[in-house]
């Protein structure tokens, strides 16, 4: 039997459906995804495009370049505005869509965790149990400097 699993936005005009088992789950302390959520971090469960289908509702999009180069596709509910999905070009993400760990039904939070990544940016009072913890992300390899509000040095 394949796992399906449930989840929506705020306000419940957007549904969507994932199948099968995510190809990874983590935490991200990065000022993008602080920025994306409005949180201390974000909790991104990665899936192939493939296993995540739109059941209702329409979606905008937003994109940015971030400091290595990389294209982030935000997509979010057209009506609140919950960020729901995201891909990013490039690093070792390619195929894959993220899914806001936060948005899927009860019971939420079925997946396990297994790293959390941009630790440099992470607020203090964070403490998450994983097994691995990194500073930026393996293929971090910034082409130019993000502005101060961005790049999680905290000048």
């Amino acid at each position: 039997m394949i796992d399906k699993h449930q989840g929506g936005c705020l306000c419940g005009r957007l549904r969507f459906s994932t199948e099968g088992e995510p190809e990874r789950a983590s935490v991200c302390h990065c000022r993008t995804c602080q920025l994306r959520t409005g949180s201390a971090f974000s909790v991104s469960v990665y899936f192939r495009i493939v296993k995540v289908s739109v059941l209702s509702g329409a979606l905008l999009s937003y994109t940015r370049e971030s400091e290595s180069g990389h294209r982030w596709d935000i997509r979010r509910c057209e009506n609140c505005g919950t960020a729901l999905f995201w891909t990013i070009s490039g690093y070792d993400w390619d195929g894959l869509i993220g899914v806001a760990g936060g948005c899927f039904d009860p019971p939420a939070f079925w997946y396990s965790l297994t790293r959390e990544v941009f630790t440099r940016s992470r607020a203090p009072f964070c403490t998450i149990e994983v097994p691995h913890h990194l500073e930026t992300h393996p293929a971090h390899a910034p082409r130019h400097p993000d502005p101060p509000r961005l790049d999680g040095s905290g000048a």
